[in-house]
């Protein structure tokens, strides 16, 4: 089988310059690796999980320290709109951090993956809904462009795990490097130890 190739998050070739195309792009490479994951078996499907894992962990690191609050103060009803979204991510990240611990080859994982694959998709579909449209109504291109550029810089420094309960801006700004910085350097011990998973 071949392995479908994702850009990894804060990759200088995603060269988007309006927020939601990055972020619906993303959207679709999240729903091409949880394909990729449940097909997969052996090292590939763990190898596949941790790029799950990771564009995941980073995606929605950036959502909430740059699209959320946006959408706070932009979006109708933002608050609500944010508030809805944040709990859905929290519960993700809950799922997907049992899910990180587990072998992937377990018993329980694949119906466990495709529980949060309904939970991922459910939320990007509100995302898309209740965020992305009035932001692309809302936002001139320039700050479209603005709004990307923040997202990856987000991306390039967001904690490659999952880490339930910093769903906020301001949790991700204090506890974010710091995650980021440990998860990175048990991604590295992994990588050197020939155990990618």
């Amino acid at each position: 089988m071949s392995r479908i190739e994702t850009p990894q998050a804060g990759d200088d070739t995603a060269t988007d310059d309006d927020v939601v195309a990055l972020l619906m792009r993303q959207h679709g490479d999240i729903r091409n690796l949880f394909d990729e994951v449940e097909l997969a078996t052996g090292d590939a499907r763990r190898d596949a999980f941790r790029r799950l894992v990771r564009l995941l962990a980073v995606h929605e690191t950036a959502e909430e320290e740059v699209v959320h609050p946006f959408a706070r103060r932009r979006v109708p009803g933002g608050d609500e709109v944010v508030d809805d979204r944040l709990a859905e991510e929290r519960a993700a990240k809950e799922t997907l951090a049992a899910l990180d611990g587990m072998a992937t080859d377990d018993p329980d994982f694949l119906p466990r993956l495709r529980k949060l694959r309904a939970d991922v998709q459910e939320h990007a579909r509100a995302e898309e809904r209740y965020e992305f449209i009035h932001i692309r109504r809302g936002a001139e291109p320039a700050m479209l462009a603005s709004l990307a550029k923040g997202v990856k810089a987000a991306e390039a420094m967001a904690p490659t795990r999952p880490h339930p309960g910093v769903e906020s801006a301001t949790a991700n700004v204090a506890l974010g490097p710091v995650a980021a910085l440990m998860d990175r350097t048990r991604d590295a011990v992994r990588r050197a130890m020939g155990k990618d998973g």
